[in-house]
């Protein structure tokens, strides 16, 4: 994917034990701190409800804002969502993996931290190799929000996300630089329209062309 940059250092042999040790901290309860293909992320488990209070504890997140998710895949997406409209598969077949956060109609079990309060959801898959095994290994959704605490930048590096959250993350997974901006967009997605929430990586136009329906916002 044209998001991963070459300077992202290879893997060593110790790194599979790295991602192990972060999914038994996110089976435990815990929060960890992970690369995506723009910026650092904190990872909780997106069904775990205390987990999830436990992030916005951390984030210092305001009430009412949705915390995004990563999927591995579709069947792990309709966990979650209670449809895909067409637009949403275009755009999936044409973007996924990569930076475009869906906002689909959530499923009722589908916590409001998550949504926000409200009845979307945003997921993707992220093109980021550690991300993409992260949630594979889970084996079911892991929030996405930038590792900063609300109101700082979001973390580049590893070293960074430690300054921001210190002990209160049990695990950081680090594998250098991340590009940074431009961040992820996030798009509603409808049968009829295609309402741009944030712009980012991919751009207005990319998705005008995909979509098959007027893009708003």
């Amino acid at each position: 994917m044209a998001f991963l940059e070459t300077t992202i250092p290879p893997r060593d042999a110790g790194f599979a034990q790295e991602v192990t040790r972060a999914i038994e901290a996110l089976r435990s309860g815990r929060a960890i701190v992970y690369p995506t293909e723009t910026v650092y992320a904190l990872g909780v488990r997106a069904l775990d409800c205390d987990a999830l209070r436990q992030l916005v504890e951390l984030k210092v997140r305001p009430p009412g804002k949705p915390i995004s998710v990563l999927v591995a895949d579709p069947l792990m997406l309709t966990e979650l969502v209670q449809e895909i409209p067409l637009p949403a598969e275009r755009l999936m077949e044409r973007f996924w993996p990569g930076p475009l956060t869906l906002a689909l109609p959530a499923r009722s079990h589908v916590s409001k931290i998550l949504t926000g309060g409200g009845c979307t959801i945003g997921v993707r898959i992220s093109s980021h190799p550690v991300a993409q095994e992260l949630v594979a290994r889970l084996g079911e959704p892991l929030t996405t929000p930038s590792a900063n605490p609300a109101g700082e930048p979001p973390a580049i590096t590893a070293a960074l996300a430690q300054a921001y959250f210190g002990k209160g993350v049990a695990h950081f997974l680090d594998w250098g630089p991340t590009p940074g901006e431009p961040v992820s967009t996030v798009a509603a997605v409808s049968a009829r329209e295609v309402k741009l929430v944030r712009l980012g990586a991919i751009t207005r136009t990319a998705i005008a062309a995909v979509a098959g329906v007027p893009v708003t916002g």
